[in-house]
C-alpha cells in the first residue's frame, strides 16, 4: 500500500536519548542510539519534563524527529524522557524483548536441550556432525517406525550414516526378541528376508556365541523382559548409506534383561543382500507389543 508523506511507523516504541537542555531553547533533535527517530505524530509521543507528563499539541509539537516546546527552556529544567509509540493499530515491528517462543511459527520440540536452526526447525545439538533427525515414545505400540517423508523424517542420501538409538525398552510379553526390518517402499510393506546378520551373543547363565540369525531381520536382540521396573533393553543400531547402489550394511549392539534375571549382550552387523533405497525401518518384537521405550534417529553427514 502507499502512503502520502512519511509511511507510518507501526509497533516499534523507543526511548530517545537523554537530552540536556539548553537555555532558552525550545527545540530539540530526537535520537535513539544516536540516530535521529521521526515519530508518525506528536500523538505518538510521550514527553515528561520537570517530573510533569507534557500535553502533546499543546504543551509540544513535533515535525520529523524535532520536539519543540510551547516555551523555551532554561537552565535547570530536566527533560526527563521522550518515548515514542509506533501505531497501535497492527502488530508490524515487536517493540524490543516482546517476541516469546510462543509467538514463532518453528517446528520441533522447544526445550532445554533443543536450539533454533537456520531452518526455522527446533533440534537436539548433535555430538560433531550428527544430527538429531526425530525422536518416538513406544506406549503399547505394535512396532515403532521411521519413515522416509513422513512427521519429519528423513532416511535417505541426505546422510550417509543412520543411526538409531532405544533405551528403557519393555516387552509385553518376556523374554521375547527385539528386531529390525528395512523398507524400500517408504513404510508400505517391510522386507521379510534377504538379511545376512551374523551376532555374538552371551547371556550371564550360558555362553552362547557367534550365532548367525535367520534372514528375516536385520537386527535380533534377545532377553527382554515385561517389567518395567527391571527387565528392559537399550540398544544402537547402524546403517550405512542407505541411498546407495550397493548394498547396504549395518551393525549393532545392545544389552537386555528378563524375567529370571538373566542379562544377555548382543554385537552383530551384517548385509541386506539385496540392492534398492532403504527408507523405512521398523523396530518391533517377534510377537507382542512395545510396552515403552524411547527411540531417537541421527544422520551423519558425509561432508
Amino acid at each position: 500500500m502507499a502512503y502520502i508523506g512519511r509511511e507510518p511507523q507501526i509497533g516499534n516504541f523507543q526511548v530517545c536519548d537523554a537530552i540536556s537542555v539548553v537555555n532558552g531553547q525550545a527545540a530539540y533533535t530526537m535520537q535513539v542510539n544516536s540516530v535521529n527517530v521521526s515519530p508518525e505524530t506528536a500523538n505518538h509521543v510521550l514527553c515528561s519534563v520537570n517530573g510533569i507528563l507534557q500535553r502533546s499539541g499543546s504543551s509540544f509539537t513535533v515535525s520529523g524527529s524535532t520536539i519543540t516546546f510551547a516555551s523555551n527552556l532554561v537552565t535547570g529544567d530536566v527533560i526527563d524522557f521522550i518515548q515514542i509509540l509506533g501505531s497501535t493499530l497492527d502488530l508490524g515491528v515487536p517493540s524490543d524483548s516482546t517476541v516469546s517462543l510462543a509467538k514463532l511459527t518453528a517446528t520441533g520440540t522447544k526445550s532445554s536441550s533443543t536450539f533454533l536452526r537456520g531452518d526455522n526447525t527446533f533440534a537436539e545439538a548433535g555430538g560433531g556432525a550428527y544430527t538429531f533427525i526425530k525422536s518416538q515414545t513406544a506406549s503399547n505400540s505394535a512396532s515403532v517406525e521411521f519413515k522416509n517423508g513422513v512427521s519429519d523424517v528423513v532416511l535417505d542420501g541426505t546422510y550417509c550414516h543412520y543411526f538409531v538409538i532405544g533405551y528403557d525398552v519393555v516387552a509385553q510379553t518376556d523374554d521375547k526378541n527385539l528386531q529390525i526390518q528395512f523398507s524400500t517402499d517408504a513404510g508400505s510393506s517391510y522386507i521379510t528376508s534377504g538379511y545376512d546378520t551374523i551376532i555374538d551373543r552371551r547371556r550371564a547363565d550360558t555362553s552362547n556365541a557367534g550365532e548367525r540369525t535367520a534372514t528375516d531381520c536385520a537386527m535380533s536382540l534377545n532377553s527382554f523382559g515385561n517389567n518395567a521396573s527391571a527387565q528392559k533393553g537399550d540398544f544402537k543400531f547402524e546403517l550405512f548409506n542407505p541411498s546407495g547402489t550397493l548394498k547396504k550394511s549395518y551393525f549393532f549392539n545392545g544389552t537386555s534383561i528378563d524375567h529370571q534375571g538373566r542379562v544377555a549382550h548382543h554385537d552383530g552387523g551384517g548385509m541386506y543382500e539385496t540392492n534398492g533405497d532403504v527408507d523405512a525401518i521398523k523396530i518391533f518384537f517377534d510377537s507382542g507389543n512395545i510396552v515403552s521405550g524411547i527411540f531417537k534417529l541421527y544422520g551423519l553427514t558425509g561432508a
